[in-house]
């Protein structure tokens, strides 16, 4: 590659000057990280996409799913036992906003004793294991600040229990960041400004990482994507497998039913005849507040970031692409002497991929009501709504000794 025809080419003047500057393994490292940049999505500047026909999708209720729970237990017990389900938790993230600089997952939730929300959802992930007599793959994304504490800190633990060789990381990609004017930042004096690509970058990163090839991941066929931050989530549940594999639905989500109109969750609908997440913000209030005939909200399903994926259905989409979304951030960055910046507006992109763009490319999606009680305690902050606070008293709600 030509580095400076690359750079000039782009107008990165002064990333040229620095790279020019730079010696040894450092002039190495930014090169390698000049070669990775997609040029195209720095390029992208989003605008508003018009919004289809919005109607209400289809889905099992609570009581749906109970009557015929056997019937899909089976179904989903047999995927398992047959390694046909891996497991993939999205953990890249930082407890910044629960007050710690380790791994979100690396939280302790525990009042009397160490609890990490790791080893909460590792739990969870065991009692399925049990029932189904099979282990389950588990994928961990993690990202570059935190890839190589968050394997430290399952190692320190004996993986929580779980066997090794079912356990595996792998990072998310990262996109590089750029200022209002298109140029790209710097995070140190020798590195591009860079951050993860958004979760729904994680079907790619993960074939990238060479992950699949192993053993493990010889029969799989459908993958249970999870967010680390709900401390709540049933894990591999093959009740959820089994109406998903039933259903002949390419993707599953588990839903609760919205407490409100008002309710901040995303909604599973239909636009356009195609399933999508419509954000809280992206729905009108006569959609909002609109009832079906039995009282219940037309628009109720809302999402919690546990879906299932047919991998034969994702290695199709594979080369259309995931949208990316450009995002006003304040980005940290070091100025031409050096200096390091941290702003305190916003100062330039982030280029975000969203999970939810998958489920409209995978084309069909069967949403399964849960008790929201049961299944939905999210840590989002360290007091308030979605709290440490809140999502403690769900646990113990649900039996866990704290």
């Amino acid at each position: 590659m030509d580095i400076k025809k690359v750079l000039l080419s782009h107008g990165q003047d002064h990333i040229l000057s620095v790279w020019q500057k730079a010696e040894g393994a450092q002039k190495t490292a930014l090169e390698r990280q000049i070669a990775q940049i997609d040029w195209d999505t720095l390029a992208l500047r989003e605008s508003v996409r018009p919004c289809g026909k919005i109607e209400p999708i289809a889905g099992f209720s609570v009581q749906d799913i109970a009557a015929c729970k056997e019937e899909f237990a089976k179904i989903g017990t047999a995927a398992i036992r047959e390694g046909k389900l891996a497991a993939v938790l999205l953990a890249g993230g930082q407890g910044t906003r629960l007050g710690s600089d380790k791994p979100k997952g690396a939280f302790n939730m525990g009042l009397t004793h160490d609890l990490p929300i790791f080893g909460l959802l590792m739990d969870r992930l065991k009692e399925v294991c049990s029932v189904c007599s099979a282990y389950v793959p588990l994928a961990v994304m993690t990202s570059g600040k935190n890839d190589e504490e968050t394997r430290a800190f399952f190692k320190e633990h004996g993986y929580f229990g779980y066997p090794e060789e079912y356990i595996g990381f792998f990072v998310q990609d990262t996109a590089a960041c750029v200022d209002f004017n298109g140029k790209l930042l710097l995070e140190e004096k020798n590195t591009i400004a860079g951050a993860p690509n958004g979760n729904g970058g994680w079907y790619s990163s993960l074939v990238r990482s060479g992950l699949l090839q192993e053993k493990v991941y010889r029969n799989v066929q459908w993958f249970n994507v999870f967010a680390v931050d709900n401390v709540l989530q049933n894990i591999a549940d093959p009740v959820f497998l089994g109406a998903t594999i039933a259903s002949g639905c390419k993707t599953g989500a588990k839903v609760v039913k919205k407490t409100c109109p008002e309710e901040r969750v995303g909604v599973l609908c239909l636009e356009d005849g195609v399933p999508r997440v419509v954000e809280y913000y992206e729905l009108p209030p006569e959609m909002a507040f609109a009832r079906d005939a039995d009282g219940e909200l037309s628009y109720r399903f809302g999402v919690i970031l546990n879906y299932l994926f047919e991998k034969n259905k994702l290695e199709e989409i594979a080369d259309k692409g995931i949208p990316v979304h450009v995002v006003e951030k304040k980005i940290p960055y070091c100025d031409e002497s050096g200096e390091r910046i941290v702003p305190k507006q916003p100062n330039g992109y982030k280029f975000e991929t969203l999970i939810l763009d998958l489920i409209a490319l995978m084309g069909s999606c069967l949403p399964c009501e849960v008790v929201r009680e049961r299944e939905f305690a999210p840590v989002k902050n360290a007091q308030g709504v979605d709290s440490v606070e809140t999502a403690r008293a769900l646990l113990i709600k649900n039996g866990v000794k704290l």
